[in-house]
């Protein structure tokens, strides 16, 4: 006579791999019995051992399910200064200045905020090249005239900290240049008595038609 135990540990893994493939020998049931609660002790170890595996499928399932076309886009199409555009602004600037009698620098910055040109009049004082830089970058990096940064530090003194950022300039003479509401750049202008926003302007005028 067979020990029961190793009937019952072949069998089992007979039906795991074919649940419907064992037949009880002797009719008794007794096997079937054990056999069927080793079939779901294996099964049910089957499955907890998978289910990580089976969360991870269906994490990444749920991903792509949620991801939005405009998230799929592998490249981004998006408007900025060109250097002729710059040199356009640039010379513009310098223009009505002379005009006006002044000797200034004036810089002309990208949508991310980094130099496309800087032109400086001759005799311009040296802190003008870093002052015009400093204004273009403000009016770039907070989507408005550099001159509003002290405002906008007054209504929000929780922002009073930005004046620490190393080309923040709080002086008038910045302004971005937009296409519709997109900054996708900057122009600054130092070295007039009050009238650096006036030659920016000047500068961006005279693009105008470029920027749409």
């Amino acid at each position: 006579m067979r020990p029961y135990h190793q009937t019952s540990t072949r069998n089992a893994a007979t039906i795991q791999r074919d649940p419907g493939a064992y037949k009880d020998p002797d009719g008794s049931g007794r096997n079937r019995e054990a056999n069927a609660s080793a079939y779901f002790h294996e099964s049910s170890r089957e499955v907890y051992d998978m289910s990580p595996i089976a969360k991870l499928f269906a994490g990444c399932a749920l991903a792509a399910m949620l991801m939005t076309p405009a998230a799929a886009q592998g490249v981004l199409t998006q408007k900025n200064v060109s250097l002729g555009l710059a040199q356009e602004i640039a010379n513009a600037a310098l223009a009505k200045c002379r005009s006006m009698g002044f000797k200034i620098s004036v810089s002309v910055v990208d949508r991310d905020g980094l130099p496309v040109i800087m032109m400086s009049e001759e005799g311009a004082g040296l802190n003008t090249r870093e002052g015009s830089d400093r204004k273009a970058y403000t009016a770039a990096a907070f989507h408005a005239p550099s001159a509003a940064f002290v405002k906008r530090m007054h209504d929000n003194p929780e922002s009073a900290g930005s004046i620490q950022y190393s080309r923040v300039l709080a002086l008038s003479g910045g302004l971005p240049i937009k296409v519709g509401n997109d900054t996708i750049g900057a122009v600054g202008v130092s070295g007039t008595p009050g009238q650096d926003d006036v030659c920016s302007q000047a500068g961006i005028d005279k693009v105008a038609d470029q920027l749409k």
